[in-house]
């Protein structure tokens, strides 16, 4: 029989593979309501740092264990390829991997995974996976320093894993050991079925742990083959506010390495916040404190200067962002120059060579070739044609208190200091607007419109006092 075992492990597709993430846990020592797997690092919850890895191994499936939280991680991971397993008591890691396994077919591997460790990439995964095989069980493991707050991997004379100990329930010998457990394991599924109806929990914590499977396979004379990953930060878990920004840290240096490599010049790369996704042609620079999240493209001889924040955006070449900038699901062609202190919003979209000033703000709105906003100014719902001038101070005043109405100001025109353009409005080509108007109706092309109460000085008026000043 055992022969006949033995040629039906070697029958499996190890391609047939189910992956499991364990994603059920509080997080107590994070103090937070959300669910611990949801909290953010590099813009993305925990666990679809995870789900991503793992999907990038082509698995049969992902399932991922779900428990603390109701609903929200199923509905943090509903446009992802997974599939939510509620786990509605938590009785330990052992218990977590039971509940999905009724989900996995009885022939091929299993991977198990972890909500909380964002880190681990898909190549580690593929080592360890090649190193299970068909018949072996993959264990990643992992040197540390300091290992307390993790299993022991215990060893025999001959180097074999005999088992995994918990730090609770370890001896201070066994503490001294530097190897240490990730949890992180490979598995043939129907071994695994089994292995899991044998877990007791007669332990300090009382829990039914996963680790035990490595005894059972011991036991049954199943090779344990370890591998480590290339970097430890791969395999730490996130299990307190402190540790999650450690883990954001190494994360965005090497973000920020690999672009370095590619040739972008990034001021500090510790000051360096990619979350979402980020093209750069060639001689890109980026300051200090810029935040880059969604999908951001940047043209060639790009210049971010510090303190600037853009979101899903598609910039040109040469263009240049000025220091203290937002901008928002917007696109700037070629040669653009925006800031400081502007604030480009959802749906605007600069033509070659606009300039955008200090305290403007642009909102869906289209700013022809060669446009100058340089000052003060509120632009929303517009279409601004080719070399117009808005002078400083000028408000497209486009909602009504009901609904929103467009303004049109055509090419070549120039709207002076102070002006309100009371929309819906047009401007002709060519056309001058006075400064300080307040324009009701159209503007023809080519003439000078302006509104404006007659001056008036008066004879012998004094400006109020002060009760105390009498």
């Amino acid at each position: 029989m055992e022969g006949l075992y033995e040629n039906a492990l070697n029958s499996i597709d190890i391609m047939s593979l189910s992956v499991i993430i364990l994603a059920a846990g509080q997080g107590k020592r994070m103090c937070s309501l959300l669910p611990k797997v949801l909290h953010p690092l590099a813009g993305k919850p925990l666990v679809e740092h995870v789900v991503h890895s793992a999907l990038q191994l082509a698995p049969e499936q992902v399932l991922v264990v779900y428990g603390h939280g109701g609903e929200a991680v199923p509905n943090a991971l509903k446009a992802l390829s997974v599939l939510c397993v509620e786990q509605a008591e938590q009785h330990g890691t052992g218990h977590a991997v039971s509940v999905a396994m009724p989900l996995v077919s009885t022939l091929g591997a299993v991977l198990i995974l972890y909500g909380d460790v964002p880190l681990i990439t898909t190549a580690t995964l593929q080592r360890l996976l090649d190193a299970a095989g068909v018949n072996h069980m993959g264990l990643l493991t992992a040197t540390l320093d300091d290992p307390r707050g993790y299993g022991r991997v215990v060893r025999d004379a001959h180097n074999n894993v005999v088992r995994i100990v918990e730090e609770k329930d370890a001896t201070p010998q066994e503490r001294e050991i530097k190897e240490i457990n990730t949890g992180i394991m490979a598995v043939n599924a129907d071994r695994l079925r089994t292995w899991l109806g044998r877990l007791k929990n007669d332990n300090a914590q009382g829990e039914y742990y996963l680790t035990d499977i490595v005894g059972f396979a011991v036991e049954d004379n199943v090779q344990i083959t370890t591998v480590q990953p290339d970097s430890a930060a791969e395999v730490m878990g996130v299990n307190t506010k402190a540790q999650l920004a450690e883990l954001e840290r190494v994360y965005q240096r090497a973000q920020a390495e690999r672009y370095m490599l590619q040739g972008v010049t990034i001021a500090d790369p510790a000051r360096f916040d990619l979350r979402g996704e980020l093209s750069c042609g060639r001689e890109v620079t980026i300051d200090v404190n810029v935040v880059l999240e969604g999908k951001v493209a940047l043209g060639d001889r790009v210049r971010i200067g510090p303190n600037n924040y853009l979101r899903n955006v598609c910039i040109g070449d040469d263009v240049e962002i000025l220091p203290n900038c937002v901008i928002e699901d917007a696109a700037l062609e070629n040669g653009c120059r925006v800031g400081p202190f502007a604030r480009i919003r959802p749906q605007t979209k600069l033509a070659e060579g606009v300039h955008i000033g200090n305290f403007v703000e642009v909102k869906k709105s289209t700013v022809g070739a060669r446009s100058k906003i340089n000052h003060l100014s509120y632009v929303g719902d517009s279409t601004v044609g080719k070399e117009v001038n808005v002078g400083a101070g000028t408000i497209t005043c486009n909602y009504d208190g009901a609904n929103k109405h467009q303004t049109v100001i055509g090419d070549g025109a120039f709207i002076g200091s102070g002006t309100e353009l009371v929309a819906p409005v047009e401007v002709g080509a060519g056309a001058t607007i006075g400064a300080g108007s307040t324009i009701t109706s159209n503007a023809p092309a080519q003439k000078l419109t302006l509104t404006r109460v007659k001056q008036q000085t008066l004879d012998g008026w004094q400006r109020p006092g002060k009760a105390s000043d009498k």
